[in-house]
């Protein structure tokens, strides 16, 4: 069973730095893709980033292009999301996740049935 922990998350001040964690186990990480997701309240889940498989291929959404990086270690199982001149619109639980179906391709659309979640670390950037 494919299991994902994020840690990392906390309070900053706008202009700061935090590096979000995600740990998994539980299924072949070196294949698949692994995206990073954000909620804040009110608003629906968006995607934030990701990155592929094989080649480490990398993607962001608009919002947060040229502030966030995102990595993975294969040795470890981990992927990091890099935060990097924060912003109150960036306050949101974020959320790592994996797809049965995608592989190592990132443009996955999460599904109830083939998506897995981890449980999600809070970051806030106050106003």
């Amino acid at each position: 069973q494919a299991q994902l922990v994020e840690s990392g998350g906390g309070l900053v001040q706008p202009g700061g730095s935090l590096r979000l964690s995600c740990a998994t186990s539980g299924f072949s990480f070196d294949y698949y893709a692994i995206g990073w997701f954000r909620q804040a309240p009110g608003k629906e889940r968006e995607a934030v980033s990701c990155i592929t498989s094989s080649d480490g291929t990398t993607d962001y959404a608009d919002s947060v292009k040229g502030r966030f990086t995102i990595s993975r270690d294969n040795a470890r199982n981990t992927v990091y999301l890099q935060m990097n001149s924060l912003k109150p619109e960036d306050t949101a639980v974020y959320y790592c996740a994996v797809d049965s179906t995608a592989g190592g391709r990132c443009g996955w659309v999460p599904t109830p049935m083939t998506t897995r979640w981890g449980q999600g670390t809070q970051v806030t950037v106050p106003s």
